[in-house]
């Protein structure tokens, strides 16, 4: 348990700063549906740009977060210089990234279909360069173990984006999107000056030796992130291009509003990461890596179904954060985005056994396979069914990746995962979803089905306790409970 208890403790540390970073996040969706109606599209430009952002930020670090991980806890080679190569390599590649854009500005406006506003993409270009760059300084935070510096840097961005948003957009009472992105820009630069310090006591040094070996390493992990993040964002790049009526950025922008209230489990998948991810790699060749594997994919699966039944228990009330009654035709979306939220996740635990015997090119055949199955559902079905088709292409899209990634990995790294558990936790989560979901369409007053659903939730609570987690074993209070 000893690293289970690390893990839990990290991701306690990294999980708070997201949950409190997203819910600070979310203040932005009331206030921009709040202030850009459905019908006038704003927020359907914000959700097909973010999803253009999320694409190019994989490239531009083309797997290296990841591969710095690896190599800097390799034996025979100096951390220093590898987090020196990996700086200079991903910060020279974002710096001609940005020069192109910017070049380039007017035509890839036009292809993108922002002719009329190219200072959007121009914008939002130089500061997706100054983010993939600052992915690595982040990931050292992480490999140091110093998590409450990393949390306390994400805040910082995200509070000084709410204030400048809340400043413009509601005191102000202003009402152009592009500000959205401007103020992105200022929050990223400042967050490079606070980083200022992880550029300093070492040695700059570019060993194109070892950049040649991390890249042979870290180019299916490319492949695998290009993949992995066209399957949350292909659909709202593709849906511009498929979707037949001419509401197109409405009918988006309702898509990509209630989508954010089923983003509670990109949450804790990406808590759960920044805590596991070093701890796997420097731990490779410990006796019971096995063994926590397993146990952490159930821990894993255990707790964000309990987040899901949170969710669609609370779907009532999580509404509001959309403040927009004319967005709340999309909350039927919730329920499918978070399943699909969870597979990534199961998907993401499962993906460790191609990284620790170096041969991440399956994750690239696994999240290409995947992102396949999520193209063809989304172009095949979104002129008919519309965003509907983008919920569930995801859906589709990671259980493939999901079954294919378990199926190969227990032919050459077999691990004994609790299944039987795993089983028993998915039932009983579809069950009592099942009954919510009925009371939902049964009862007509929200605080009714809040109680019932409340009911529900303490009943799921009460199972884990049983069967997998006595308090005595928590971080923390656990010590209240022991004889």
């Amino acid at each position: 348990m000893g690293k289970l208890t690390t893990i839990f403790k990290d991701t306690a540390i990294y999980g708070l700063s997201s949950i409190i970073g997203r819910f600070l996040n979310y203040l932005l969706v009331p206030l921009y549906t709040a202030k850009l109606s459905a019908a006038s599209g704003g927020y359907g430009v914000i959700t097909n740009i973010y999803a253009y952002v999320a694409l190019v930020l994989v490239l531009l670090t083309f797997g290296m977060e990841t591969t710095y991980f690896r190599f800097t806890n390799k034996t025979h080679t100096d951390s220093n210089v590898v987090y020196s190569t990996t700086l200079m390599a991903v910060g020279s590649v974002s710096l001609v990234f940005a020069i192109m854009v910017l070049l380039l500005l007017q035509p890839i406006s036009q292809l993108m279909g922002y002719g009329e506003h190219p200072d959007y993409v121009g914008v939002m270009a130089v500061t997706v360069a100054i983010d993939s760059f600052l992915c690595i300084p982040f990931a050292h935070l992480r490999q140091q173990k110093k998590a409450l510096k990393f949390a306390a840097l994400k805040l910082l961005n995200i509070v000084v984006s709410i204030v400048l948003n809340v400043v413009y957009f509601a005191w102000m009472d202003g009402n152009d999107v592009g500000y959205a992105f401007y103020i992105n820009l200022f929050c990223t630069g400042m967050l490079a000056l606070c980083l200022i310090t992880e550029f300093t006591g070492f040695r700059w040094k570019l060993d194109t030796k070892l950049l040649r070996t991390m890249l042979s390493y870290s180019w299916p992990i490319l492949v695998l992130g290009i993949a992995g993040i066209l399957n949350q964002t292909a659909d709202k790049m593709l849906f511009p291009y498929f979707y037949k009526g001419g509401d197109m950025l409405q009918q988006l922008g309702i898509y990509g509003a209630c989508s954010k209230i089923a983003m509670i489990m990109a949450m804790i998948t990406q808590a759960f990461r920044f805590a596991y991810e070093p701890i796997v790699f420097a731990g490779v060749k410990d006796k019971g890596q096995h063994e926590m594997y397993e146990q952490a994919m159930k821990y894993f699966i255990i707790f964000t179904l309990l987040a899901f039944l949170m969710v669609v228990g609370y779907l009532d009330i999580l509404k509001y954060i959309v403040r927009n009654p004319d967005y709340w035709v999309g909350l039927k979306v919730v329920p499918i985005v978070m399943v699909a939220e969870i597979m990534m996740g199961i998907y993401f635990n499962l993906s460790f056994w191609y990284k620790i015997i170096d041969r991440t090119i399956w994750g690239a055949f696994f999240s290409g396979l995947g992102c396949v199955v999520l193209l063809a559902v989304n172009i095949l079905f979104v002129p008919r069914y519309g965003y509907m088709a983008c919920a569930w292409g995801g859906v589709a899209g990671y259980g493939v990746a999901m079954v294919a990634s378990y199926v190969v990995g227990q032919k050459y790294y077999p691990l004994n995962y609790p299944l039987k558990d795993i089983f028993n936790y998915v039932f009983l989560a579809a069950l009592i979803t099942a009954m919510m979901l009925f009371g939902r369409s049964k009862f007509e007053s929200t605080w009714l089905n809040v109680l019932i659903n409340t009911g529900w939730i303490i009943s799921f609570m009460a199972f884990i306790i049983k069967q997998d987690l006595p308090l005595s074993r928590l971080p923390f209070i656990g010590k209240y409970f022991k004889h």
